[in-house]
């Protein structure tokens, strides 16, 4: 039997977009949804860099998610982009999940609304869900000021209070989601996850343990770019990545006293790369220094930071 003969007739396909301030949970969330993780995950806001799609089939919808970088105000040209990323993800959008932090649930002066985030919502007309996670951290009579509070403030079709980490409530989510999905043929295969290639995936697994291991400006500093990715039907396949920071005190951080740091990340990117292409893997590291690339529209380009 064919994919096209197992789909259902009434089958629903639709594209949903996360939205939210930085660390509220929208990465672990599309990885709760997904059974898998495909979006890299760390404590540190704006961890997410790009516009993440992950799909989700079966025999009757298939909803293909964007996790979005944090709304924030930008101050370099990287942050531009990154905007620029959940701007168009927000319009390519069937439904929009707002997610806010039950335990920190906005930063104006009310403590309750997240104002760049809530921002992008002034004049759609999309169907927009209130997702409050990490509700598993917070007792149940302090969401419902919270609920109320943001019911007011915008016409939410519906609001789930969800713990994306223990995956509770998500399932009721993606249940009403379906419904309001539009009856339309899948737009990808059923068997794949991503359209991303795994060399992104690769890239982004090193910058995670960047971030999980360094401090302070080091992993915003910080962009990996794979030069060399050889696929090997015998033995381990090569991988080469160069991580680029902007000065040099910087470089010498993240090489460590006796490359101890650099061979650190080395060693916990390469178990997750293992593991994510199912073959051992030889790993190679460089690190070098481009001042200012996260403010040059051509370096950004390069990297993979397309500019409008």
């Amino acid at each position: 039997m064919n994919e096209q003969e197992q789909i259902s007739e009434s089958f629903r396909a639709g594209y949903v977009t996360i939205i939210g301030e930085p660390n509220v949970g929208k990465s672990t969330l599309m990885n709760a949804l997904l059974h898998q993780k495909i979006s890299i995950v760390t404590s540190k806001p704006q961890t997410t860099r790009h516009r993440i799609l992950g799909i989700l089939s079966t025999t009757g919808y298939q909803m293909i998610f964007l996790d979005t970088p944090g709304i924030i105000k930008p101050r370099y040209m990287l942050q531009e982009v990154m905007m620029q990323f959940a701007s168009a993800a927000i319009q390519d959008a069937d439904l929009l999940f707002f997610m806010i932090d039950a335990s920190s649930p906005g930063s104006s002066e009310s403590g309750l609304l997240a104002d760049e985030a809530f921002k992008r919502l002034e004049g759609l007309r999309k169907p927009v869900y209130l997702v409050v996670n990490k509700v598993d951290l917070v007792e149940k009579q302090s969401l419902l000021p919270v609920i109320d509070f943001y019911s007011k403030k915008f016409p939410f079709r519906e609001i789930f209070p969800i713990s994306a980490l223990k995956q509770d409530g998500t399932g009721d989510l993606v249940a009403s989601a379906v419904r309001v999905l539009p009856e339309h043929p899948p737009y990808y295969p059923l068997d794949i996850v991503s359209e991303q290639n795994q060399r992104f995936f690769v890239s982004e697994i090193i910058r995670e343990k960047i971030f999980l291991k360094t401090l302070e400006e080091i992993p915003y500093s910080t962009t990996v770019d794979i030069i060399d990715f050889k696929e090997r039907e015998a033995g381990k396949w090569f991988v080469s990545a160069d991580i680029y920071v902007e000065r040099d005190s910087q470089k010498g951080i993240l090489i460590g006293k006796k490359g101890a740091m650099l061979k650190e990340i080395g060693l916990l990117a390469r178990r997750e790369i293992e593991k994510f292409l199912e073959h051992p893997v030889y790993l190679e590291l460089h690190v070098k220094v481009r001042e200012n690339w996260r403010g040059d529209k051509t370096w950004l380009a390069r990297l993979g930071y397309k500019t409008e």
